[in-house]
């Protein structure tokens, strides 16, 4: 595992293992055992997209591993000013030990992995958010025991964060449905993977824009924002076509009755879900944030160790 771009690209096992190394990590955490396993090593992460959770989990991760973490953003590289990625890459590949990404264009990653002789992992694209999936399915794992048998439902834009949930859940076995509205749909060759990932676990993946039909007998309920960073202008277009899938409280009821309720967070309350599911004692919002932190640090011990 050089890199850690999307989900699709790894096994069941592979995707078992970094989970079970993230709960490790986590344990020794909570019981004061230091892991050093990047004791001083340099992770370089370029932010074109501002974050909270991706840049302090990072960040602490990189420091509880025994690493440094150095924030670029790209007011401080000249990547923002117009320097090739090719260039950008080599440099930076001879002065760090990796290089975690959140950025717009998918493509970029690809580049940047394709010319960096050292570990890329992708902290967010357009297209893609195989990190939070990481630390949803551990959160999932934690509260249910299991993944394999399970059903998640995502209702919502078909944006970066259904595409890897549709990745995660396949490749473990889960079963996923995810409602859209019509003309925000997943993407055609995400779906074509997923499915085909599927079909090796023996989960079941649906597609739809009936939100009643997805959330039915889901184990897992999971939205995200319906205006992402760099949607602003289509938000009064959106929130009227988004309406009839927010999350209430009678919603939320169509799925099963010990259901947890996800979120990717930031939320915006009373939008994509309503103040008595994301507040409600089926919520583990906050234990899937924590997560992030534990999910990664195994992501950066294993592809930078």
């Amino acid at each position: 595992m050089k890199d850690f771009i999307s989900l699709h690209d790894y096994s069941k096992e592979q995707i078992e293992g970094l989970l079970k190394l993230a709960i490790q990590l986590k344990t020794e955490l909570k019981n004061g055992i230091p892991h050093p396993l990047l004791k001083g090593k340099t992770l370089g992460m370029i932010f074109t997209k501002s974050s909270t959770r991706t840049r302090v989990s990072f960040e602490v991760g990189m420091t509880q591993l025994g690493g440094y973490p150095l924030f670029l953003s790209s007011a401080d590289i000249q990547l923002g000013r117009g320097e090739s990625i090719y260039d950008t890459a080599n440099v930076l590949s001879r002065y760090l030990d990796g290089i975690m990404i959140r950025t717009y264009a998918h493509s970029d990653v690809l580049d940047l992995a394709k010319y960096a002789s050292i570990p890329i992992i992708n902290g967010l694209t357009d297209l893609l958010h195989p990190c939070q999936v990481l630390a949803d399915l551990l959160t999932v794992y934690e509260h249910k025991g299991k993944l394999e048998g399970l059903k998640l439902a995502y209702l919502g834009d078909g944006n970066n964060m259904a595409h890897s949930l549709l990745y995660g859940c396949a490749k473990v076995g889960m079963d996923i449905a995810v409602a859209t509205p019509a003309g925000y749909a997943c993407d055609a060759e995400v779906v074509a993977q997923a499915k085909e990932d599927a079909k090796q676990s023996g989960s079941n993946v649906l597609l739809t824009t009936d939100p009643e039909a997805a959330i039915a007998g889901a184990d897992v309920v999971y939205t995200d924002t319906w205006v992402s960073m760099g949607q602003e202008a289509e938000k009064a277009e959106r929130l009227k076509i988004f309406t009839p899938y927010q999350i209430d409280a009678a919603r939320f009821a169509q799925a099963k009755s010990d259901a947890i309720f996800l979120h990717c967070l930031p939320a915006y309350r009373g939008y994509e879900v309503t103040e008595d599911v994301i507040d409600g004692p089926q919520s583990v919002i906050f234990d899937e944030a924590e997560n992030r932190l534990h999910a990664q640090k195994a992501v950066m011990a294993t592809v930078m160790a």
